[in-house]
């Protein structure tokens, strides 16, 4: 009886350790979803924790996004656009979707991805990036962008945009390369945030604008809440950094993801590799403190991945690394640096 027993408590911790650890792995057969954008499928102008879920995916697991224009139908329409061009999924969000705020931007989401839990990282590869739509548009606003006080008034310009070539005519004459990029990707915030507004970006990510985070770039996002809770929007063809009048080459794209989980990181920071360099970011209403935060969290990740000292992290960034401003007018102001892989000889 002792030994059955006893057999019996042995067969049951080795499978709660086996199950423990298949919740960890990414699944063996990953699986693809298409997510577009309907009024049943955005958040208009928030991240939150509370936010009911659109899709569910597990680690491993990719996602086709169809992601809208930063603009209603009737502001492209008065910009020049015609009504052919306007999207019908645009049209019918405008329409439907009642649920806005506190911010602006249409973001496809929330997704919940099965195994991400508080204090786990989310790393999302960007694996696809088209643009949906033969045009952009930019505009400023009287109280809005780096310089109000010089550009008291409204104005929008709408962009053509020439896929084969890869380039915005600007205008004649002045013709600007496509880079597109996702404004805004991120995660819920801790509960206790509640409903934020989708505007300032933060420790959850969100409204980045990092012109940096192109195809092929892997974005690494610590994870506030169950599920994680992934948004993504706010397209941009392309954009200088600063984005000093508040808006880049603004379209829609759609693009393919990647998610995968990594458990217990305890990372409390979003932070992003290309090909090519290591990118820490900083967001804070100043931007002195928004530099200081990305140029610490640098160190930090220095000193956790490289194993180097303090001391020469710091150096390091100093003599190898580029300090550059992301953003200057989504309220929290966004610094990033931007570290070569290749000083790394081993």
């Amino acid at each position: 009886m002792r030994k059955t027993y006893l057999l019996s408590v042995l067969f049951l911790i080795a499978f709660s350790l086996a199950a423990a650890q298949t919740s960890t792995q990414t699944p063996t057969n990953p699986q693809k979803f298409k997510l577009p954008a309907t009024p049943k499928t955005v958040a208009w102008g928030y991240y939150d924790s509370a936010a009911t879920p659109v899709l569910r995916i597990h680690s491993g697991d990719t996602v086709e996004f169809d992601t809208l224009i930063t603009n209603s139908p009737t502001g492209l329409e008065k910009a020049g656009v015609p009504p052919e061009q306007v999207q019908q999924s645009l049209r019918d969000i405008y329409k439907e979707v009642t649920n806005k705020g506190p911010g602006g931007h249409i973001l496809n989401g929330p997704v919940f991805v099965e195994e991400a839990e508080p204090g786990d990282t989310l790393e999302v590869r960007i694996q696809k990036i088209d643009l949906a739509i033969p045009y952009a548009y930019n505009a400023f606003g009287p109280t809005r962008g780096f310089l109000p006080e010089d550009f008291p008034y409204r104005k929008m310009k709408i962009i053509p945009l020439d896929k084969e070539r890869m380039i915005a005519k600007f205008a004649p004459g002045i013709e600007v390369p496509l880079h597109p990029f996702f404004g805004s990707m991120g995660v819920a915030p801790p509960e206790v945030f509640g409903r934020i507004d989708s505007a300032p970006p933060g420790n959850h990510a969100g409204n980045m604008d990092n012109k940096e985070l192109v195809v092929g770039t892997t974005l690494f996002l610590p994870v506030h809440a169950k599920g994680a809770l992934f948004e993504i929007g706010d397209g941009h063809a392309g954009q200088g950094n600063g984005e000093v009048d508040i808006t880049a080459l603004e379209t829609s794209l759609v693009g393919t993801l990647e998610f995968i989980v990594h458990k217990g990181t305890g990372q409390k920071y979003p932070r992003a590799e290309t090909p090519t360099h290591y990118i820490s970011m900083g967001f804070h209403p100043e931007l002195h403190e928004a530099t200081r935060i990305a140029v610490r969290e640098m160190i930090d990740f220095l000193v956790n991945t490289k194993h180097m000292t303090k001391d020469d992290a710091y150096m390091l960034i100093s003599v190898a690394g580029d300090v550059d401003i992301t953003e200057l007018v989504d309220g929290n102001k966004g610094v990033h640096v931007m570290l070569p892989k290749a000083v790394f000889t081993r």
